[in-house]
């Protein structure tokens, strides 16, 4: 059923587009427009017809503003069921009038909290009480009301009103109607984690997600999927994530590939140098750092170049031409590239490439990833803080009779943030700052051990290791040290410390505990 708007009221914190579309609702459809406060002051200021929302109410906004549209005048002429003759009746021998369309976006509080340094008295002052109660108001009289939470809204509304002759349709009301009740469900997240604060873990967990897009399908072809951003991710001025990310080029995101951007993009911001990340099925294949990008990637590429084939790959840097030219050389193939951004030509000549490399920017890289970690199980939810900031080199200690060299040091702390990112049971091979080997996922160490002795082939000799957890067994450092391992790095803590100290000690390899474990399962 249409119902035509001819009486609007208008309450935004987020005045974007707001003058435009009231002009139009004004000028074109008659609408006649109510105000609150800076929304009103922003109407009249534009030399729009506006009334004051106290005009309205017969009342004035009182106590700094905490109370203004909380008024029978206000919410009867949101709730009256226009087809009941009762509720009109009432209008009438009120004088009250029909509210046919509410505009509201409310407080800032997401953006709020957000800020470095906020007080408390900042947070509880955004908190808005009015807003969310008219939103519920309109959206529950959807059949007559219509309720616009976001400026993105506004031009689905005035096609409406053109369409339909100053009208709208049932199914936009509705549709805004529960985009209205997700907005609130949001906001009223957004103050539950506020107020439930850390250490301590709220009693219930909220969740807020945005869809992003609906997905090809999930894992595998008969799995259905979406991928949905962070609620007021923006807020927090757009994380660069993969969430955030914009795609350049490129098919759609398939369900895999946005995992493996996630991980490969994480692993590729813990480098401070230019870096290039080669993941593949979630975990990396490659890894490696340089002087420029062209020559972190060409080392990444070589880590693994049968298992980099159909991989994604990351930098931390803006892919420069020198770089974009490297990734074409050969007969690669890839999935996807994510970076911090593309010089001009580079993405040209990425673009020209293969129609379908999806190609992502994410904007400056700027420190880990942040927020919980969730995973869903069964019938409940795991939810932990993310696995960042705990490596603390200084803390490192040496426990062999050998002491690494400054370049097998060196060597070793790349291997191990490279290690933090690969599936339990993880070891990591590396040369200098260039991941050979990498063994990943399996039930026993030892045979982590042996896969990535066989991938790393002849550069084995002369490298270094590094596990994400303790050595249960000597047998791990026997192996290594006779492929030609020369360094490990391991958290320790094991019952048998000693037996694997001592294998180093007998093999003339150099160890240090970590003191920190990062299994990944």
């Amino acid at each position: 059923m249409l119902r035509p708007i001819r009486r609007a009221l208008l309450s935004v914190s987020d005045k974007t587009g707001l003058v435009d579309f009231a002009r139009e609702l004004s000028a074109k459809y008659g609408v006649e427009l109510i105000a609150t406060g800076g929304t009103k002051t922003a109407l009249a200021d534009a030399g729009l017809p506006v009334k004051d929302v106290r005009e309205l109410t017969g009342f004035p906004e009182i106590l700094d503003g905490r109370v203004k549209t909380l008024h029978p005048a206000i919410y009867a002429g949101l709730l009256a069921k226009r087809d009941k003759p009762e509720h009109l009746q009432t209008l009438l021998e009120h004088n009250l009038p029909e509210i046919d369309l509410v505009v509201c976006n409310l407080y800032p509080f997401e953006q709020t909290v957000a800020k470095p340094g906020v007080t408390e008295a900042e947070a509880i002052e955004n908190i808005d009480i009015g807003g969310p109660c008219m939103i519920r108001a309109a959206a529950k009289n959807f059949d007559a009301v219509t309720v616009a939470t976001d400026a993105v809204q506004y031009p689905r509304i005035l096609k409406e009103l053109e369409a339909y002759n100053g009208s709208v349709s049932r199914e936009l009301r509705q549709r805004f109607a529960a985009a209205a009740f997700a907005r609130i469900a949001r906001y009223d997240v957004a103050i539950t984690q506020y107020f439930a604060g850390k250490p301590d873990w709220p009693l219930t967990q909220h969740l807020a997600f945005d869809l992003s897009q609906p997905l090809r399908y999930g894992e595998n072809p008969h799995q259905e999927a979406a991928f949905y951003f962070e609620s007021g991710i923006t807020a927090r001025d757009k994380h660069p994530c993969v969430a955030t990310a914009g795609q350049l080029h490129g098919k759609e995101l398939s369900y895999n590939n946005i995992l493996d951007l996630d991980s490969a993009l994480n692993l590729a911001r813990e480098f401070s140098e230019p870096a290039a990340v080669v993941v593949k099925h979630n975990n990396p294949c490659g890894a490696a750092t340089a002087p420029a990008l062209a020559d972190a990637f060409a080392r990444a590429w070589d880590g693994d170049p049968q298992s980099a084939f159909g991989g994604i790959i990351a930098f931390n840097q803006t892919v420069d031409d020198a770089t974009a030219a490297a990734l074409l050389s050969g007969e690669r193939f890839v999935e996807c590239v994510i970076a911090p951004d593309y010089a001009p030509a580079a993405l040209d000549r990425l673009k020209g490439w293969k129609k379908n490399v999806r190609l992502l920017k994410t904007g400056p890289l700027s420190g880990p990833p942040h927020g919980l970690d969730y995973r869903r199980v069964d019938g409940g939810l795991l939810v932990q803080t993310r696995d960042v900031g705990a490596v603390d080199f200084t803390k490192w200690q040496t426990v062999t009779k050998r002491q690494p060299t400054p370049a097998e040091l060196a060597a070793l702390r790349f291997a191990w943030l490279v290690c933090k990112h690969v599936k339990s049971n993880a070891i990591v091979l590396a040369h200098g700052t260039q991941v050979v080997g990498v063994g990943a996922g399996q039930m026993s160490r030892v045979d982590s051990v042996e896969i990535a002795v066989k991938k790393a082939g002849g550069r084995v000799k002369g490298s270094v290791l590094a596990s994400d957890a303790f050595f249960p067994f000597r047998d791990n450092v026997d192996r290594a040290a006779a492929a030609g391992v020369v360094a490990i790095a391991q958290p320790g803590g094991s019952q048998r410390d000693a037996d694997s100290v001592a294998a180093c000690d007998e093999h003339g390899l150099a160890m240090a505990f970590t003191g920190v474990r990062h299994f990944r399962h």
